[in-house]
C-alpha cells in the first residue's frame, strides 16, 4: 500500500489556525501518515494535533517545514510523486487511476494563500476536485476518498484511548483507559 504524505502550504497562525487543522485531521482520518506544515510555525496547532491523533490512536505525525520545496524535492528525491490539489488541474476522478497505478508513495500538496508557480511545475500531477472554488479540506477529503478507493472507511487507528462504534441512533464511544 503507498504511502500519503501531505503538505500544507503557507500556514498563518491566528488566520489559518482552524483550517489548517481540519486539513490535519481529514490527512490523518482519510489515511495520510504524516503532515508538513509550511508557513509560520504553530507550535500550539502542531501540539494540538498531536494530541488528537494520540487519543484517537496511529501514528499520525506532524512536522514544521520552513522550505516547503526543499520537502517537495527531497520527496522525489526519494522516488515519491507530488499531487498539487488545485481547481486548475486535472479532474480527480479522471487522473486518480494513474496516480495509483504508478506505486508511487504520495505526497498530497495543499495550498494557502497564493501557490506560487513552481509548485505547478514540480508536481507529478495538478489535479482538480470540482473547476470551482471550495475549501482545500474538502478537495483533499475528495482526493484521499478516491485515491483510497474508499478504503479508509476500513482504517484500524492502533491503541486509541476513545473509539467510535458506529450506531444509527445515540453515540456509543469505547475508552480503553489501558490506553492512555
Amino acid at each position: 500500500m503507498m504511502n500519503v504524505n501531505v503538505l500544507r502550504l503557507d500556514h498563518r497562525i491566528g488566520r489559518d489556525t482552524r483550517i489548517t487543522t481540519h486539513v490535519c485531521l481529514t490527512s490523518r482520518a482519510f489515511g495520510a501518515s504524516k503532515i508538513y506544515l509550511s508557513g509560520e510555525e504553530d507550535h500550539k496547532l502542531m501540539e494540538n494535533v498531536r494530541d488528537t491523533a494520540d487519543r484517537w490512536g496511529g501514528n499520525f505525525e506532524i512536522e514544521y517545514a520552513k522550505n516547503y520545496m526543499s520537502v517537495i524535492n527531497k520527496w522525489k528525491d526519494n522516488g515519491g510523486k507530488v499531487v498539487h490539489l488545485t481547481m486548475y488541474g486535472s479532474q480527480a476522478h479522471e487522473i486518480v487511476g494513474e496516480v495509483q497505478e504508478s506505486g508511487a508513495d504520495i505526497l498530497i500538496v495543499v495550498g494557502g494563500a497564493k501557490v506560487p508557480g513552481k509548485v505547478y511545475k514540480s508536481a507529478d500531477w495538478n489535479v482538480s476536485v470540482t473547476t470551482q472554488p471550495h475549501s482545500e479540506v474538502s478537495s483533499l477529503a475528495v482526493f484521499q476518498h478516491l485515491l483510497m478507493d474508499g478504503k479508509e472507511f476500513d482504517l484500524e487507528f492502533e491503541n486509541p484511548v476513545f473509539e467510535v462504534i458506529p450506531t444509527a441512533h445515540g453515540k456509543n464511544v469505547n475508552i480503553h483507559d489501558e490506553n492512555r
